[in-house]
């Protein structure tokens, strides 16, 4: 009898350990499926459900491809607006983009949906508000709109596109913003100080043939301020708009900063057009010698870049290179692109990439 009762008790012992253990294992199923997928708010402030783990990455936005290489998934990137040719920094410090196709145009207007479908992404990031968007639906692809146009929407994307890139991916975001807002607050401590009729003032061109200017609500004109510099443009709304040579005598600026965007890959080619130019020639700017084209890395500095955080280190220096003496350029951009890109650049190479040249 006592051999009969121990041997059900030991029964049910048995059975109570495998019910905890199958409530463990459904409790573990649950949680893993629930983690499969993550829910994000875009920069459009639309709500995305994208996958938790993200292995293939396609990207419209050529700005927003140095994000996610800077953030340590440029590798994943199977789909691009780019080419070695357009950014070759980009190509050189992630050379598994070599692999990537070419699934649309510059600007995002136009895709090849035979291409993008082929590459099979887990995730699309493009421009907000591109008129695309309704036809990417079909194609069962978690699409995200990104944008920035001045440093509190730049941290909100780079974190935006760290929570999709999983823990890696907000660890390096928050190490960037926690960059960038310290070099912000150690430039502005400074430049806050200088009498509003005592700062430079600066032309921001963007094109050559015409002559296109930045103005006001992009982020050209806000790294201008952050650096102490007024743009002599800042009354015209939006990027890349046309003006004429007699508006730019008209307000006559004290530096030029050329894009490196604009003309040949020779980039003193641009400067020295702009000196020779008798028209210019009546500009403080070039009888004071104080024409530059602007660096130019893994993306453009200037316009919409990761780099942002070394372009207001520049341009403030570039300004004002009395008030900045102890600020070193060169040190700063080997340790950004060891730190966020895990690139070592040579002196040779640092150089190239503050004179808007591509590598050699």
């Amino acid at each position: 009898m006592k051999k009969k009762s121990a041997l059900i008790l030991f029964s049910i012992i048995l059975g109570v350990f495998a019910l905890i253990g199958c409530s463990k294992q459904i409790s573990k199923t649950q949680t893993s499926t629930k983690s499969d997928k993550i829910t994000v708010t875009d920069s459009s402030g639309a709500k995305v459900e994208v996958p938790a783990n993200i292995s293939r990455i396609a990207d419209a936005w050529g700005a927003h491809n140095a994000v996610v290489t800077m953030l340590g998934s440029g590798d994943k990137i199977v789909a691009t607006t780019l080419n070695a040719e357009l950014k070759p920094w980009l190509f050189k410090v992630t050379p598994k983009m070599n692999n990537a196709v070419t699934a649309f145009s510059v600007d995002a207007s136009s895709i090849n949906m035979e291409e993008l479908i082929k590459t099979k992404p887990d995730i699309l990031f493009i421009p907000t508000g591109n008129k695309n968007i309704s036809k990417m639906s079909d194609l069962k692809i978690p699409v995200i709109q990104v944008s920035f146009k001045d440093f509190d929407s730049l941290k909100k994307c780079v974190k935006l596109t760290g929570d999709i890139l999983g823990e890696e991916g907000k660890k390096r975001a928050e190490e960037y913003t926690s960059y960038l807002d310290k070099k912000i607050n150690m430039l502005t401590s400074v430049t806050s100080k200088i009498p509003e009729d005592q700062k430079l003032k600066v032309l921001h061109l963007s094109d050559l043939s015409p002559l296109k200017v930045d103005g006001k609500g992009t982020i050209i004109d806000s790294w201008i301020q952050i650096a102490g510099g007024i743009n002599v443009s800042s009354d015209i709304d939006g990027n890349t708009k046309e003006v004429s040579m007699e508006q730019i005598l008209t307000w006559n600026p004290d530096v030029i900063i050329v894009s490196s965007t604009v003309g040949s890959a020779d980039r003193k080619e641009s400067i020295n057009k702009i000196l020779k130019d008798e028209s210019w020639k009546k500009t403080t700017a070039v009888q004071k010698g104080r024409v530059y084209v602007n660096p130019d890395g893994v993306f453009s500095w200037d316009r919409y870049s990761a780099e942002e955080a070394l372009q207001i280190q520049w341009a403030a220096k570039t300004l004002y290179p009395e008030k900045f003496q102890s600020l070193d350029i060169s040190k700063e951009t080997k340790w950004f692109y060891k730190t966020f890109f895990n690139y070592s650049l040579s002196d040779n190479e640092v150089e190239r990439i503050l004179n808007g040249q591509a590598p050699q």
